[in-house]
């Protein structure tokens, strides 16, 4: 995908799948430990009554932690349940170095470039942890779900994005790696693009990288 021209004044990006990405060895290993299959708890973690009441902000860590447990409990001891979603819950992550690579080059260009994502409330931890923000961060602003209390792709966490950047949505491109989020964003008049690899994104921002 290329883009001719400049069409757009300001990036607004998802986090989880484009720029973020967790080391889920700790809690495959600790699946097989219970007896498990791969993948078992992040099933329970990330159905919708689990996830949506965290990602609107309405619990806690502890409170998903709980939930997690809950939804085990047919197949392992609560106590085994907790310790599985607080494995989930602390797992480690990491930046993708070259997406973070190609956002530093398109904000040196004078673009801002915001975060849209569905967050847990400790989003601000982890985006320091990250090194995302502060003074030499990589982002201009944060519109997280867990704040706003609605989950992409409600068109209202967009139009705050946009609004929030200070552009018009047809003069935004949105970077998600879930179709329907991108979806909405161009049913808004936004860019969007699917992400899938960072090759997708450079693509895209080509017309203002440096030759």
């Amino acid at each position: 995908m290329t883009i001719s021209g400049r069409t757009f004044d300001a990036v607004l990006s998802d986090l989880d799948g484009v720029i973020r990405f967790y080391d889920m060895a700790e809690l495959e290993q600790a699946e097989r430990d219970a007896g498990l299959p791969r993948g078992a708890t992040a099933e329970v973690a990330f159905a919708p009554e689990t996830d949506l009441p965290l990602m609107r902000g309405e619990i806690t860590k502890e409170q998903w932690i709980e939930s997690i447990a809950r939804g085990l409990a047919d197949r392992v001891p609560l106590s085994r349940g907790r310790a599985l979603g607080a494995t989930l819950a602390e797992a480690k992550f990491r930046a993708d170095e070259a997406v973070v690579g190609l956002l530093r080059q398109v904000r040196a260009a004078g673009l801002p470039v915001l975060l849209v994502t569905n967050a847990t409330p400790w989003l601000a931890d982890d985006l320091a942890l990250l090194g995302l923000t502060g003074p030499d961060g990589l982002v201009d602003g944060v519109i997280s779900s867990a704040d706003l209390g609605v989950v992409k792709p409600d068109r209202s966490i967009y139009e705050t994005a946009a609004r929030r950047a200070g552009v018009a949505p047809d003069r935004c491109l949105f970077v998600d790696d879930r179709e329907e989020n991108v979806d909405a964003a161009r049913a808004l008049g936004m860019t969007g693009l699917l992400y899938r690899e960072p090759a997708d994104l450079r693509a895209v921002l080509e017309p203002l990288l440096p030759s």
